[in-house]
């Protein structure tokens, strides 16, 4: 999946090959995870049915039945004639209400369970992003960086922030890490960014964004891992705080 240069692109995850190959549901998870991220933009082309089929490593008929359901979810519009096709419809409030409903009927075990892998998953692509990373890695996560200290709603914050995660996780070098990120982002980051009430500091956010890209572009894997590790339990524990006011 690496270009040819070394770099592993986020998007080129989107379309890697799918390991529960034959199920339109994972099809259907691993867009839907990709156009609610931000990692294919709203109103971006996706590939052709028979393209898709062959990226993901599944059947047309498996393609045309996931799309089929993301219609039905408004994550994606299909345009008939010239010029037509499959294209990403990003959901417009990140479906705020149904998050909110789902953040208070989880459990904290849950919450920290889900943290604990968070930890572990980001902790190590900060590290190996600060081994492997090509020379323009930097640049482009720092647009990321600056993209969420500008961010002037939860949805643009949610998308910034994620992408700057997934981003970090595809510097790794690693497949299998990134995939993982964004499974992760698909269930965390909605919930850390659910409105302006609930949601985090977007500038103290992207200060420590900004202090694990720096750690990572100076090389040093042993601090951009630990503040990577950092990052991750404080975001836990403001969901876990966020979820108990929810529950008073």
């Amino acid at each position: 999946m690496a270009t040819v240069d070394g770099r592993l692109p986020a998007r080129n995850v989107v379309f890697a090959p799918l390991a529960d190959a034959g199920r339109a549901d994972a099809v259907v998870r691993r867009i839907a995870e990709a156009v609610t991220l931000g990692i294919v933009a709203d109103g971006e082309q996706l590939p052709s049915e028979s393209d898709l089929a062959v990226q993901l490593g599944v059947a047309n008929g498996t393609v045309r039945e996931a799309l089929a359901i993301l219609r039905e979810q408004d994550l994606v519009e299909t345009r008939r004639g010239r010029g037509g096709g499959s294209f990403a419809r990003s959901p417009k409030d990140g479906a705020a209400g149904l998050q909110l409903a789902r953040l208070k009927e989880i459990g904290t075990v849950e919450l920290r369970d889900l943290g604990d892998e968070h930890f572990a998953v980001f902790g190590a692509a900060a590290r190996f992003a600060a081994e492997r990373a090509p020379t323009d890695a930097a640049v482009r996560i720092g647009r990321l960086v600056t993209a969420l200290r500008v961010s002037a709603t939860p949805v643009e914050r949610q998308r910034a922030d994620a992408r700057f995660h997934i981003e970090i996780a595809a510097a790794s070098q690693s497949v299998r890490l990134t995939q993982l990120e964004v499974r992760l982002q698909a269930e965390l980051g909605p919930l850390l960014w659910l409105a302006e009430a609930q949601a985090p500091d977007p500038g103290a956010a992207a200060d420590e964004h900004q202090a694990i890209l720096d750690a990572i572009a100076a090389g040093d894997a042993s601090h951009a891992r630990s503040l990577a590790e950092e990052h991750t339990v404080s975001c836990v524990h403001h969901l876990i705080r966020t979820h108990l006011k929810l529950t008073d």
